[in-house]
């Protein structure tokens, strides 16, 4: 009886708890293999950028942070594309893409001839004068976008379509930074 209460009280020695460094080594390393997977994350998948323009007031405002979708890059009107141009890394609301012919008239915008109505935009769409000639349509692989503050945005009525590899993403939230 007392050699088997002996192997017992050895067996218990042998399965010992790990040590409380152990137990932060274990700790450190997980912490560190989630920190990689949400780098991976906002590497491939994901992006946040920070817009510093009115382009898109009231929907996105000045220092907003949007957040996007990497991989799909099929638009359909009314999406929010994150694009760069000019250096600087905007958005712009999907209005045209690959085939459509965009006119802006005295009667407003125009996709494939009918007028465009929305309901959230709260100013006339009107040409630049130093912008593109219009009728224009859309190649393929490009998309063309406006700004929801018509009169302040920088958009395709300057600098025409944007082509689908300066398109970072689709925007999937925004997250406000201002005015909480």
């Amino acid at each position: 009886m007392m050699k088997k209460q002996v192997d017992i009280e050895t067996e218990k020695k042998a399965i010992q708890e790990p040590s409380l460094a152990q137990d932060i080594i274990q700790l450190l390393l997980k912490i560190v293999i989630i920190i990689f997977a949400i780098i991976l994350i906002f590497t491939f998948l994901y992006g946040i950028v920070r817009i510093n323009d009115v382009s898109m007031k009231p929907a996105i405002k000045d220092g907003d942070l949007v957040m996007y979708y990497r991989l799909d890059k099929r638009f359909v009107s009314g999406d929010i594309a994150v694009f760069k141009k000019d250096g600087r890394t905007t958005t712009g609301r999907v209005v045209a893409v690959a085939g459509d012919t965009v006119d802006i008239t005295k009667d407003g915008l125009m996709i494939n001839g009918a007028t465009q109505i929305s309901q959230d935009i709260y100013f006339d769409t009107t040409q630049f004068q130093n912008g593109v000639d219009f009728p224009i349509t859309v190649g393929e692989g490009q998309i063309f976008v406006l700004g929801d503050n018509r009169p302040e945005a920088s958009d395709s009525r300057i600098y025409g379509c944007i082509n689908i590899k300066d398109v970072k993403g689709k925007a999937i939230a925004v997250i406000r930074t201002r005015g909480l």
